[in-house]
């Protein structure tokens, strides 16, 4: 196990590298073939790690409340050897049932992107670069899901960013060059100073436990809920945040999945955004638990503002990429209320919310990306309606995943959510509950909200006669290209939508 994780680690950025050797004439179909092959042996030693989750299944992994009978982080597939000892740093790491699924999530998506990028109008040496910098995203991200030392977290949290940083600005949208470079330099500007205050609290954690390892943190958290240990938790929540992104810290992200390409929005929504509540999750909570209870009603509310604010900013866009990108900030206020809630249903709640907005989200950014293309816009007025007359294959598609992520029960999006309002009426005993029954009653109206929004989007786009817009009758249905893309994503959605269990029975009890 330890080599196939190492392997999933430096395959990706091995690659990546030999990419860039290779001579710029080479075909963009053959660099796009290059990454799926790459890409795909990676989601192939993901998923041989999965019986780890059957070895840890009941048994103690992680220690996320004071009043947890865990004894501490069960890891596997781990290595840990010294890497700048005279700071006290470590190559740590390792997995466990939380951070595996992400890790496949991870590597499923990258894969899906390479496929993607194979039906794209060939450009000499612009297919390259791009492929080659989402493999290193793919390296960087797994590799902060294994770290289990927080300046190795730090370091592959910030690889991902100027790769994407460039993603946006290079290939984005092309109609918009000065908006396309103005939302990169906002995304990178705004991960950056996250990124530097949740350093600043990795150093106070440091000063007060004297290691930077993980799993001995857990063990034996930093305890203390004023002082060193509050600022600590007040400066990694903070910078946390920012990835998440929770209100009002997610200025950066519409803009930056309204100019990406279709791949850098499906990368950024369905794995980026995880950083951010798998560092809560990982750090926040088990290595801070005193300070965590002093925050965590904050972080709760700003959470709720988060889903009331997204939705009622879905509902007055008129661009499909930008709708999709407000209702991420509102499903990432419904991961951040659970993780607030400290509590059990509220933990796999958002653990559970988590994966099924990686899934159901990138494949709305696939759809929205397609009808851009056909379109050459993602404005709804220039698109026109009746797109089940039109493209009715997309059009179905966009509605089913509109209902997964509204929260239909039978579909991903469901379990999550439920489970986040159960643990938000009845969170960990430390905390107000009277004061979580009103983010639960708050957030209710939220899921009211986005099924608002996405059934107002479908029967404005999707609804309507063909005739009211014949300049696009002329566009292609569905290709074989996104048939192959896509069906893993919709038969993910509706196989977690009807076997929960599937991940859940990996968390035991938290």
């Amino acid at each position: 196990m330890n080599a196939i994780l190492l392997s999933i680690l430096g395959l990706p950025l091995l690659a990546a590298l030999a990419l860039w050797a290779l001579p710029i004439q080479l075909g963009d179909r053959v660099a796009a073939a290059y990454g799926a092959v790459v890409s795909g042996l990676v989601l192939i030693g993901s998923i041989l790690l999965w019986p780890i989750g059957n070895q840890l299944e009941g048994e103690a992994h992680l220690t996320l409340f004071a009043n947890s009978n865990v004894s501490g982080l069960r890891l596997d597939a781990a290595t840990d050897v010294p890497w700048i000892p005279s700071l006290d740093v470590r190559f740590h790491i390792g997995i466990d049932t939380i951070s595996l699924p992400l890790i496949i999530l991870t590597a499923l998506l990258t894969f899906l992107c390479c496929i993607y990028s194979l039906r794209i109008t060939p450009r000499i040496g612009r297919m390259r670069s791009l492929i080659a910098l989402l493999l290193v995203i793919e390296a960087g991200v797994i590799g902060a899901f294994s770290a289990m030392d927080l300046v190795l977290f730090f370091v592959c949290f910030e690889i991902v960013l100027i790769p994407m940083w460039l993603i946006i600005d290079i290939w984005g949208d092309d109609h918009d060059p000065a908006g396309r470079k103005r939302a990169a330099t906002t995304f990178v500007l705004m991960t950056v100073f996250g990124s530097a205050l949740m350093l600043l609290g990795f150093l106070l954690i440091h000063r007060q436990a004297g290691t930077f390892d993980i799993a001995q943190l857990t063990s034996t958290p930093v305890l203390g809920a004023h002082g060193v240990p509050l600022a600590a938790a007040l400066l990694v929540a903070i910078g946390l945040a920012v990835k998440v992104p929770l209100w009002p810290l997610h200025i950066w992200l519409p803009d930056a999945h309204a100019k990406a390409p279709t791949v850098g929005s499906v990368i950024l929504a369905g794995v980026l955004l995880k950083l951010g509540t798998y560092g809560l999750i990982r750090i926040l909570v088990p290595i801070l638990p005193d300070a965590t209870v002093t925050i965590a009603p904050y972080l709760a509310g700003f959470s709720t503002v988060a889903i009331i604010a997204g939705s009622l900013a879905c509902l007055g866009q008129t661009d499909v990429k930008r709708l999709i990108a407000y209702s991420s900030v509102g499903h990432m206020g419904f991961v951040g209320l659970g993780i607030a809630s400290l509590s059990d249903a509220g933990m796999k709640g958002a653990l559970f919310a988590n994966i099924a907005h990686g899934i159901i989200t990138g494949l709305l950014f696939f759809l929205a990306g397609a009808i851009k293309d056909r379109h050459d816009t993602s404005d709804l007025r220039t698109i026109g309606r009746a797109l089940y007359a039109r493209l009715p294959r997309i059009g179905a598609l966009l509605t089913f995943a509109c209902l997964a992520s509204l929260g239909l029960p039978g579909l991903a999006g469901f379990w999550g959510e439920m489970l986040v309002l159960l643990g938000a009426y009845d969170p960990a005993a430390s905390l107000p509950r009277a004061t979580y029954l009103v983010f639960m009653a708050v957030a209710g109206i939220g899921t009211v909200l986005t099924a608002a929004y996405f059934l107002r989007l479908v029967r404005n786009l999707c609804q309507g006669d063909p005739a009211e817009n014949p300049a696009s009758a002329f566009a292609v249905d569905l290709s074989r290209i996104e048939l192959i893309t896509w069906t893993p994503l919709v038969v993910l959605t509706v196989l977690l939508g009807v076997w929960p269990g599937l991940l859940l029975h990996q968390w035991g009890s938290l």
